[in-house]
């Protein structure tokens, strides 16, 4: 009885989070598709606790309001400017988790293998699930956990790292060891040779040599990847706790787990491939640090930076019929959302066609842009993705990008050394004229110089993003 009703609580959580994972894909789904999530996973952790083996169903209770009020807690600190590392910090647990499981499990049957048969008959659990498994079975499940531990130790380190490069605690630039991609392959080569190693002696060392190697290749990777590629990182990192996940749902057992993590690591892969295929980025390039990429020296830039003050941006957009709006991270950083808002709202006000132009990888987070627009009530359907708006800016009166580098960056089209050569970016040079909101003339996260902000039709609006808004706001009534 228990378990037909685990099966059915968990077929029906699986079509949840399709159903979540379905909705997510538009703005106006996406609250309803959060709501099947939610439910989902209510479901799924309720018909665990009252499923067979599920005796400790009062610690594990207490656990999960212990960790449900400390992500609570962190969640409600969290601004939406630091949503990046803390995804990438959330993908981190969900590795560590997959390495305690997988050690859990070579301990549990290395104890049920030193046991009587008398004795198997009285276990349950997981416990019962090894005593049930034949040689072949048993080989299968090794197999199973080891994979588990060695991409949740890769999951771990590298989230780590990735965490530390969003949050400004780790330097942006790609930094590899004296060895470079030879050190990672080696590292990999003993990963190999410890599972048949683990295979033929099913001893704890092999297990322990190839989890080092992993928690090394997982910092060595995410630390061998720039500032430009964090973005492609965190949905990579997604993938792979997706398949740490289901690598534990195969050792346990458990077809939700198994589901759930197939969903997360696939739709978590096609996100970084889609991604790449937007930055022109080689994903198998990526994914290894760094493999390939431009070689030779950089294009000089020529020409200085002009800036202009509030009362020069207010003129230009009193006289401007249409205005293209770029947000990238600079934004998010000031909290400027609002202000853009509101800045959105007294021109349209005023008669004139505002749009907002989003590239896949604005922001540090797939999705970062569209998400604080939304939080400050802009309108979905001014918001455009760069497909279906790059060719109207040379017909666009104003161009105004605010906190963004790359994504604007016409060096990715005019320098072949640049290291973002052959990336898609949104063309807002082609406007009548472009206002950069900036705080000064560093070249931003990613560390590369942009001629966008040298080009004649270009003016510089130093400041923070927001007071700078706010400063143009009081001149626009």
């Amino acid at each position: 009885m228990e378990f037909g009703f685990t099966t059915a609580a968990y077929v029906v959580a699986a079509v949840l989070f399709i159903l979540s994972l379905g909705g997510l894909s538009g703005q106006e789904s996406a609250k309803r598709a959060v709501w099947y999530g939610i439910v989902g996973m209510a479901l799924a952790v309720f018909a665990t606790l009252i499923g067979p083996g599920s005796g400790l169903w009062l610690l594990s209770l207490i656990l999960i309001a212990a960790g449900g009020t400390i992500g609570w807690i962190i969640a409600k600190r969290v601004g939406m400017t630091e949503m990046p590392q803390l995804v990438a910090a959330m993908h981190s647990l969900v590795g560590l988790a997959a390495v305690f499981v997988g050690f859990n499990a070579h301990f549990e049957l290395g104890r049920v293998l030193a046991m009587d048969e008398t004795a198997r008959l009285a276990l349950d659990g997981f416990a019962a699930l090894i005593a049930k498994k034949d040689g072949v079975e048993q080989g299968i499940l090794r197999v199973e956990l080891y994979l588990g531990i060695l991409i949740g130790a890769i999951t771990f380190t590298g989230s780590i790292v990735a965490f530390g490069k969003l949050a400004g605690k780790v330097t942006s630039a790609a930094k590899k060891l004296p060895g470079g991609h030879l050190l990672n392959i080696g590292a990999a080569v003993l990963s190999l040779l410890c599972l048949i190693w683990y295979m033929n002696t099913g001893g704890f060392f092999p297990l322990f040599l190839m989890t080092l190697a992993a928690l090394f290749v997982g910092y060595h990777l995410i630390m061998g990847i720039g500032g430009a590629d964090m973005p492609v990182v965190v949905s990579m990192l997604n993938s792979y706790s997706g398949w740490a996940a289901a690598a534990i749902g195969f050792s346990l057992g458990n077809d939700l787990l198994i589901v759930v993590g197939a969903l997360v690591g696939s739709s978590g892969a096609i996100l970084s491939y889609i991604m790449c295929k937007a930055m022109n980025r080689s994903f198998v390039s990526v994914i290894l640090g760094g493999f390939g990429g431009p070689a030779g020296e950089q294009m000089a830039v020529e020409g200085e930076q002009i800036a202009i003050d509030a009362d020069g941006v207010a003129n230009a957009l009193d006289e401007a019929d249409s205005v293209i709006i770029i947000p990238g991270y600079g934004m998010a950083v000031a909290q400027a959302q609002q202000s853009v808002s509101e800045l959105t709202k007294r021109l349209r006000d005023k008669g004139k066609n505002v749009r907002f132009a989003i590239h896949p990888v604005a922001g540090r987070l797939p999705g970062h842009m569209n998400v604080l627009l939304a939080e400050a009530k802009v309108p979905y359907d001014i918001v455009m993705e760069m497909d279906e708006i790059n060719d109207d800016f040379p017909d666009t009166d104003v161009a105004i990008v605010i906190g963004s580098n790359d994504i604007v960056n016409p060096a990715a089209q005019d320098d072949p050394n640049s290291p973002i050569a052959g990336m898609p970016v949104l063309e807002c040079w082609k406007a009548k004229q472009v206002f950069v909101s900036k705080r000064g003339q560093g070249t931003g996260y990613s560390g590369i110089e942009n001629p966008l902000f040298f080009k004649d039709n270009t003016r510089m609006f130093y400041g923070d993003a927001k007071d700078s808004l706010n400063a143009l706001l009081a001149k626009i009534s």
